[in-house]
């Protein structure tokens, strides 16, 4: 009697297992393209990849799939996929809507938040302006994406949630450059600061005003260092 549940489970663990590699794969891809590790342009070598990601072939290759449809590799017939550009074109019109999602965002959560929500956030702020003070920016930069999602999910909108990460994806790369340019990081801290505090006042108009002007100012910051590195936006 006990051979029908231990049947299905054996049949399931290797699809289960498959899916967790190329996922793990996918994620830790992605945060070598957001820092840097594989630049804009490069080609990607299976071999080598596999090697570093402890991965067969297989699933790198779907973690690529997953990659190509974030727009942050491009799959090629007959060639090597290769790390997708930045799209100078493209940061306006991105963080334009992102912008506009955030806005929306902050307004509802100042709203819907609950005091749990608002301290859950001001803990995350004070660990970011930690990490900030000791020079960290790959941790910076890790709990300042989870504040602005955070801050989404505070507005109880799902399908504005799913639009968001739909967005945040693409911008993932974009942002981490963003904070390179001059000033951008302090500023960056001192912008979040004050939007904690209109969330905490529950003032929804300068919540979502505030936010918006963050998210425009870090696709701003974008342009400014693009314009000095012209070899990212080679096609």
């Amino acid at each position: 009697m006990q051979q029908k549940p231990d049947t299905p489970k054996g049949r399931k663990s290797p699809k289960l297992k498959r899916m967790g590699l190329h996922e793990r794969a996918a994620a830790r891809m992605r945060t070598m393209i957001i820092r840097g590790e594989l630049p804009p342009g490069s080609q990607t070598q299976e071999t080598k990849l596999s090697k570093e990601l402890g991965v067969s072939r297989t699933p790198l290759r779907e973690a690529m799939k997953v990659l190509a449809a974030e727009g942050l590799i491009e799959l090629r017939p007959n060639r090597s996929p290769r790390i997708a550009d930045i799209a100078v074109e493209d940061i306006s019109e991105l963080f334009e809507a992102l912008a506009g999602i955030e806005r929306l965002a902050a307004e509802l959560a100042a709203e819907r938040a609950t005091e749990r929500d608002l301290a859950r956030l001001r803990t995350l702020q004070t660990r970011m302006e930690g990490h900030h003070r000791n020079g960290k920016l790959d941790d910076y930069f890790a709990i300042n994406g989870e504040i602005h999602n955070t801050i989404v999910r505070m507005a109880r909108n799902t399908p504005l949630r799913e639009a968001h990460e739909t967005l945040i994806s693409r911008a993932e790369r974009a942002r981490y450059l963003a904070l390179g340019a001059d000033k951008r990081w302090s500023n960056s801290v001192d912008e979040h600061a004050n939007i904690l505090a209109a969330l905490e006042a529950r003032d929804s108009e300068a919540a979502g005003r505030l936010l918006g002007a963050h998210v425009r100012q870090t696709g701003i910051a974008l342009l400014e260092t693009l314009a000095l590195k012209p070899k990212l936006t080679a096609a």
